[in-house]
């Protein structure tokens, strides 16, 4: 989270510029030959996946203006000058409710499948920071942790454990306070301590854990609620209890709306002595984010709790983030799901994977069964002994469920043949302790059978790991990188080294493509249409999109536009023209031994090779979509025949994977 940050800009050459213009143009859409044989022709798709057919909006957001000169100071002063601990006192003393906007990291994480780009959070960070600055503070992704973090300008950080295992929350906590950072501890919610039948996680758990919490020193306490589980009456009396218990700790809450309840549960939150809660703009709020910011706003306003915030710049900021969203139609949650369901209280479904759920059964045309598979992310979680469901603990219920679903098999089913079935990997490495110990313990005898003499990890998971050389990490990548490497690609490297590299390949065919306006970036401009590439203040780039030629020997097509009134061209592969050529077979359904792919994906791993006996349900390939993984179980016993694809390949729906002959 970060305090209303630094302005950033771009400074690029013209070489690398052009570079950027070239990414645009490979998109270009085609126009009629000289001979007229060709209507319509695309030289390439979209780089990023389009998960549904809707386009872009061709009406870009205008930001609203905004005062020159530097914006006005909020809490972030206090805690430059007084530090974590006076930060903290100045929260509590604070008149009035804070709010914390997710807008910028979960609200478009839930809502637009975290497809949004910095390009158009950038634009309207100036009017945020300028008319704001009674906000708590902004949500963001840290990127790094802690010390580069920090020093990129992040202020505040949330560190919770998914299965509220203390071990794990106090090396994040010690980090992110040995770097500066305001820690905020966050237990992570599930459950009704309003209901009194349901003792698992009590209020005294509540209660205990958040005692741990402060004794180990955080400087403010959180509930994380990442299902929207709170409902009013609950809210007050966990808040309520956690006020009495800790009178001098702020207190933060995080919730989703799943059910439509949410400003009522942060109202409540507020009432019961909250001095934080979040929320998103209206515009980006609402079923599976957060709560209406501007209704939080609108509901105390002239009351003790009044915010301090602007209701007509909320409106306006509002407006800014519904144009936006237009431009990400084709990952819009809305595409399939229309409207939020209370549900959830039954389920319990985190609200980022509710919407990644919904949608990839829509995917695999299991839209009208998508109450099943939530009634088997229910019984998947009690398997797995009632789990507090946030990433990654989440994930771990939903591919048991998606198991359950693929297999037909009821809970007791797989209670009873527990010892023989062929789970999905990260079922058996939570029973084997990979992410933590869960409260309760594993269920048992689930977990013996499961793992029979499999390891068990006791303890902390990562305290055995070597640490981590980020030397020698440094100096691979500038080896393979040049010498321009930053810490900040050293930690991006060190935690996600499979994505990193694909970044670095992307950036160096296509060049900083992030001044580039989102339709542009994912629809390409249609012929004889001109844009502006603005590269800094007082320098834009005038291009007009002109024609296309015919491929040549080489599987390249000449791309012609204007750059700054002067003729130029390009050469672009013309990858759908290669794609022609290798067109990829589907699966028949109607014969047994050929599995296609049950959604749009692509592969993550291939578990099986030519001439190798399968059993009907063994897995044999995974794949992966929305953030979510999909294993592919053979339906049926027999050899592996023939394999179609590899680790990476891209499949559309039912293409065809490999064939078994029984």
């Amino acid at each position: 989270m970060n305090l209303f940050e630094q302005h950033c800009k771009i400074n690029l050459s013209c070489v690398t510029a052009l570079v950027a213009v070239g990414y645009v143009l490979v998109f270009m859409q085609g126009f009629e030959g000289e001979r007229g044989k060709r209507g319509h022709i695309m030289v390439n798709g979209p780089m990023t996946p389009i998960p549904v057919k809707a386009k872009s909006s061709s009406v870009d957001p205008v930001v609203p203006s905004v005062f020159l000169g530097e914006p006005p100071m909020g809490l972030r002063e206090v805690l430059l000058k007084e530090g974590p601990e006076g930060f903290a006192r100045a929260v509590r003393k604070h008149q009035g409710l804070l709010l914390m906007d997710t807008t910028f990291r979960d609200a478009h994480q839930s809502l637009l499948a975290t497809r949004v780009r910095t390009h158009d959070l950038k634009k309207i960070a100036p009017f945020v920071s300028h008319n704001f600055n009674n906000l708590f503070s902004l949500e963001n992704w840290g990127g790094t942790f802690c010390e580069v973090a920090k020093e990129n300008g992040m202020d505040i950080f949330r560190v919770f454990d998914s299965l509220n295992y203390i071990p794990n929350m106090l090396l994040g906590m010690e980090a992110a306070g040995a770097a500066g950072g305001v820690v905020e501890a966050a237990i992570s919610y599930t459950g009704d301590v309003s209901d009194p039948m349901r003792q698992k996680y009590s209020l005294e758990y509540y209660l205990k854990l958040a005692n741990e919490l402060v004794k180990a020193g955080t400087h403010i306490l959180a509930i994380k609620d990442m299902a929207g589980l709170l409902k009013p009456e609950a809210s007050r009396l966990l808040i309520g209890a956690l006020r009495d218990s800790f009178p001098e700790v702020p207190i933060h809450v995080h919730t989703h709306d799943t059910a439509g309840a949410g400003v009522a549960a942060m109202l409540a939150c507020a009432q019961a002595g909250a001095d934080i809660v979040d929320v998103a703009v209206d515009s980006m709020a609402g079923m599976t984010s957060q709560p209406s910011m501007g209704a939080i706003v609108a509901c105390t306003k002239g009351t003790k709790l009044d915010t301090g915030v602007s209701l007509d710049k909320v409106f306006d900021y509002s407006e800014y983030w519904e144009v936006a969203r237009g431009l990400y139609a084709p990952f819009d949650c809305t595409a399939t799901m229309k409207s939020g369901n209370a549900d959830v209280y039954e389920n319990e479904i985190p609200g980022g994977q509710y919407t990644n759920l919904h949608f990839q059964a829509h995917s695999m045309g299991l839209g009208n069964k998508f109450k099943e598979v939530k009634k088997a992310y229910a019984e998947a979680n009690k398997l797995l002994g009632d789990l507090i469901k946030v990433t990654p603990s989440s994930k771990i219920v939903g591919d048991l469920a998606q198991f359950m679903v693929q297999n037909s098999l009821s809970r007791a089913e797989v209670e009873d043949r527990a010892d023989e079935l062929s789970f999905p990997l990260s079922v058996v490495e939570f029973l084997q302790g990979h992410i933590g110990i869960p409260h309760g313990g594993f269920p048992e005898p689930f977990r013996s059978k499961v793992l029979k003499s499999m390891p068990r990890i006791e303890g902390r998971p990562g305290a055995s790991l070597p640490p981590m050389n980020f030397e020698a990490l440094e100096s691979d990548l500038r080896m393979a990188h040049g010498d321009e490497i930053t810490p900040e690609d050293v930690m991006s490297a060190a935690m996600y080294p499979k994505v990193f590299q694909e970044f670095k390949e992307f950036t160096s065919n296509f060049g900083p493509v992030d001044c580039l306006n989102t339709r542009l970036f994912l629809d390409g401009p249609k012929i004889a249409e001109e844009f502006q590439v603005e590269l800094e203040r007082g320098k834009t780039l005038h291009i007009k999109a002109l024609a296309l030629g015919d491929l040549n020997k080489s599987g390249q097509r000449e791309v012609f536009f204007e750059l700054n009134g002067q003729l130029r061209s390009v050469l672009v592969k013309d990858t759908a023209a290669m794609k022609e050529m290798h067109f990829h077979p589907k699966a028949l359904k109607d014969v047994r031994g050929q599995v296609g792919a049950p959604m749009p994906g692509k592969v993550v791993e291939v578990k099986v090779k030519p001439g190798q006996k399968v059993e009907k349900g063994q897995p044999l390939c995974v794949l992966s979509a929305m953030k979510m993984e999909t294993v592919v179980n053979s339906p049926i016993s027999g050899i592996i025949s023939k394999v179609h694809v590899n680790a990476d390949s891209s499949l559309e729906g039912d293409d065809l994977i490999l064939e078994i002959t029984e």
